[in-house]
């Protein structure tokens, strides 16, 4: 199957809520526990500088299957250079490759936007997660212990960067 890259537009909102309701749903990749409307997500997507940009992939049918995002890492003037990264992939579609298309787009964007490190959290636990990432070039920094709080347990988020 061929998947299309691009950025997302408005249009897009309700995959967008869709597949990061999955991910809260899942207990896999955000410490979120309540779902999303897609006026929240909506307003999450408008409220974006131009610099943070949002990218979605499609199937060869035109439905958007996955979603990743560069994010503020810090607002502070020293840290312009450093993006905070999201992914997150239709539950259906998971383990397919679409994150490494997903992120290796990004990347080049990132690039285009001038920035130099790109930053994730992620669970402790994503094991699937983390040999994605140190595939595509991040490293381990270390780990937060009882960073938040899931289903009444304490979760520990590993965080991880890649230099551009």
């Amino acid at each position: 199957m061929e998947y299309k890259v691009r950025e997302a537009n408005i249009l897009d909102i309700p995959y967008l809520t869709n597949i990061y309701n999955q991910g809260i749903e899942d207990r896999i990749a955000t410490l979120e526990t309540r779902l999303r409307e897609n006026s929240e997500m909506e307003e999450w997507f408008t409220s974006r500088g131009e610099r943070y940009k949002v990218i979605v992939i499609e199937d060869n049918k035109g439905i958007v299957i996955g979603w990743a995002s560069i994010n503020v890492f810090n607002s502070r003037c020293c840290y312009n250079g450093v993006g905070d990264i999201s992914i997150y992939i239709n539950r259906n579609m998971r383990g397919k490759g679409l994150g490494n298309i997903l992120l290796n787009s990004l990347f080049n964007i990132a690039k285009q936007q001038d920035f130099h490190k790109l930053v994730l959290s992620t669970f402790e636990f994503n094991d699937v997660g983390k040999r994605l990432y140190k595939r595509l070039g991040f490293r381990e920094v270390g780990t937060y212990i009882n960073q938040g709080i899931l289903d009444g347990k304490f979760v520990n988020i590993t965080i991880m960067e890649k230099l551009l």
